[in-house]
């Protein structure tokens, strides 16, 4: 669980109160068949008291391993996501701040919810991934294998025919 004490913030006006977490992706429940990521999941930030709502802000640092949906290549992707958001006692209609009762703010939906958001939809090594050959299977990050990979339109297959009669 990741839980803050809030306690002494509530007649402190402003005052930081700092926090730090290491959890495991299975703790977060942040698991997926088409990456992991490595333990341990850094959190820190901090936690102020604005007189009607707590904000917290901070920073998840993890590595992300994962195969290139190209190349097939094994990856490893360090990143850093930056969060803040707003936790309130009171339901209100304000549906963009968090609710919670005591004087402990569970943060771990938030920071699951964070992480997962961040992951883009297709693991690809860079941008500019060749992938692989279509004929021969190489790794044209790694340089030309040297194979015919031209394919033809097929719109323009009778136009072919009419070319190749001569």
């Amino acid at each position: 669980m990741m839980n803050i004490n809030i306690a002494e913030l509530q007649t402190d006006l402003g005052r930081e109160l700092p926090f730090s977490f290491a959890v495991t992706a299975a703790e977060l429940d942040a698991l997926s068949d088409d990456y992991a990521f490595q333990d341990p999941i850094k959190v820190t930030g901090t936690v102020v008291y604005t007189g009607m709502r707590w904000r917290v802000s901070g920073k998840i640092e993890v590595v992300k391993t994962f195969v290139c949906n190209r190349c097939l290549t094994d990856c490893r992707e360090e990143q850093v996501h930056e969060f803040s958001e707003d936790f309130t006692r009171d339901e209100g209609e304000d549906d963009s701040v968090n609710v919670f009762s005591g004087d402990l703010l569970d943060i771990e939906d938030m920071v699951r919810d964070t992480l997962l958001a961040a992951q883009s939809l297709s693991n690809i090594c860079k941008p500019d991934c060749k992938g692989l050959c279509p004929k021969c299977g190489h790794n044209l990050n790694e340089g030309d294998c040297g194979c015919d990979r031209f394919v033809p339109d097929p719109r323009m297959a009778a136009l072919q025919q009419l070319l190749n009669k001569d």
